[in-house]
């Protein structure tokens, strides 16, 4: 009898064992060796995403994590849906992503979203089938600093004209839509001519449309740029027209491509934030979600300009950084990207 209890003890201490040990292994965070993520940009091959891509890089050498960046070669808003559809098959542990237009891209993120794939944005405030949207920062309040900007530089008076990559794009659009109201509200003295030109984040595009508003508006006096490549496109066109003394451009652009147009006044002002940074930003929150923790206000993803998350009024999955940045003809050499 004590022989068939202390058998009945043994089996119940193994059982025990594989359970304990099966919970353990069932509460163990995801190993990031194993782990496989894709940042899908809006277009391949301008220097703003060649510097995402390094931040892409950064992070797999830092984390272990099998990280790679496509894009499509424009920013079609299709093309990026088809990218999309086919990494799902593969089904990386996360897509990273900056939609070209936030609506043409809902359905197929819910689908991988639906294939357990975890979904990280940005650039996209109101997007739905993200787990999180991170922004730089209030784009809101980046519109107006670039307004205010502009509207000094141009004494608070004239005409200026905005140009967007796309009016599909979110944050192009919010920028420009602030600066303008802020315009509206504060400086009466100028003037939008124009809605919001687009250029396909191409900076060709932008000079010839530069080129066209300066021959069409011959008292144009400003350029907002909302894309990476609208700024050093407008400023050539101002620099072949010899309007540099005459003419502000300002917006969003990378600082060394922006640099060679300082020194004669072509471009006054941009702003900015890292694009390397974002990336990080967007792949730590993919890897900390996959690993069951929480995003909130405060957290701090030890990224430069995401160490104090705020999550932002009126969104449910939406918080900002504090990455704005600035420069001038004095400042820009400071920026070595």
């Amino acid at each position: 009898m004590r022989r068939c209890r202390n058998a009945l003890l043994g089996a119940v201490g193994v059982t025990i064992t594989l359970i304990v040990a099966s919970t353990g292994v069932a509460n163990a965070s995801p190993d990031p060796h194993d782990m496989t993520m894709v940042n899908v940009v809006k277009v391949e091959g301008i220097p703003w995403f060649n510097r995402m891509a390094v931040g892409v890089e950064n992070f797999a050498t830092r984390t272990g994590v099998q990280t790679s960046q496509e894009g499509g070669d424009d920013t079609s808003p299709q093309k990026q849906v088809q990218l999309i559809a086919d990494l799902i098959p593969r089904h990386p542990t996360a897509i990273t992503v900056v939609p070209n237009s936030v609506d043409a891209l809902e359905d197929v993120l819910g689908q991988a979203r639906a294939q357990g794939i975890t979904v990280v944005s940005h650039e996209a405030t109101g997007i739905q089938n993200a787990d999180i949207d991170i922004e730089a920062f209030d784009n809101a309040a980046f519109g107006r600093q670039t307004m205010q900007s502009l509207a000094q530089c141009m004494g608070g008076q004239g005409d200026y004209v905005q140009f967007v990559g796309s009016v599909t794009m979110t944050t192009h659009m919010q920028w420009v839509d602030a600066a303008h109201d802020a315009q509206l509200a504060e400086f009466p003295g100028m003037t939008r001519v124009e809605r919001p030109v687009e250029t396909a984040n191409d900076l060709q595009t932008a000079f010839a449309r530069a080129t066209e508003l300066l021959a069409k508006y011959p008292n144009l006096k400003g350029f907002q740029g909302a894309s990476s490549t609208d700024v050093p496109g407008i400023a050539r066109a101002v620099r072949e027209a010899g309007l540099q003394d005459r003419t502000c451009v300002m917006g969003t652009a990378v600082p060394s491509v922006a640099a060679p147009y300082f020194a004669d006044g072509s471009i006054d002002t941009i702003f900015f934030w890292d694009p390397a940074m974002a990336a990080e930003a967007q792949l730590q929150i993919a890897l900390m979600l996959t690993q069951g923790e929480n995003i909130e206000s405060g957290t701090n993803l030890n990224v430069p300009g995401y160490n104090s998350l705020t999550k932002l009024d009126g969104y449910h999955n939406v918080f900002v950084g504090n990455s704005a940045l600035e420069a001038d003809a004095n400042t820009v050499s400071q920026y070595h990207f």
